[in-house]
């Protein structure tokens, strides 16, 4: 009965990982470009729902961290999709430009080559410097 609730009910009822962890897929909902892919945990998430504006959990700071936070490049919230087993997100989201730590509009911005088990392919261009947006 649990999991027929959680697949078909229309409640909200986020499964996360045994480390208190659920991923969360950001996308621009005006391009349908997958901008990144992140963990967010409870509290990030109630923090997201709450004022609208994207918060993870950072695995590597043990810490949350607002998207934009250093960069400017917020992540405005438009709705949010869940799985059918609700252990996934995906966050449609309003972007200005520049959602990648690197430069570019989308953490994706490399595919493998086709007929290549290892190559990759650049597959965009930088939308911005980001070493003058983080003055590292």
């Amino acid at each position: 009965m649990a999991a027929k609730q959680t697949e078909e009910g229309s409640e909200f009822t986020p499964k996360f990982d045994e480390n208190g962890l659920i991923p969360a897929i950001a996308q621009d909902s005006k391009t349908g470009q997958i901008l990144m892919a992140a963990y967010m945990n409870r509290e990030s998430l109630e923090f997201t729902v709450k004022t609208g504006y994207v918060t993870y959990f950072s695995r590597s700071r043990k810490k949350l961290w607002k998207k934009g936070e250093e960069s400017g490049h917020f992540q405005k919230v438009e709705q949010i999709f869940v799985d059918c087993d609700q252990d996934c997100l995906v966050l449609k989201v309003t972007v200005d430009a520049g959602q990648c730590h690197t430069g570019y509009q989308s953490c994706f911005y490399r595919a493998l080559k086709k007929g290549s088990s290892k190559e990759l392919e650049f597959i965009a261009e930088k939308v911005y410097d980001p070493n003058k947006v983080y003055k590292k």
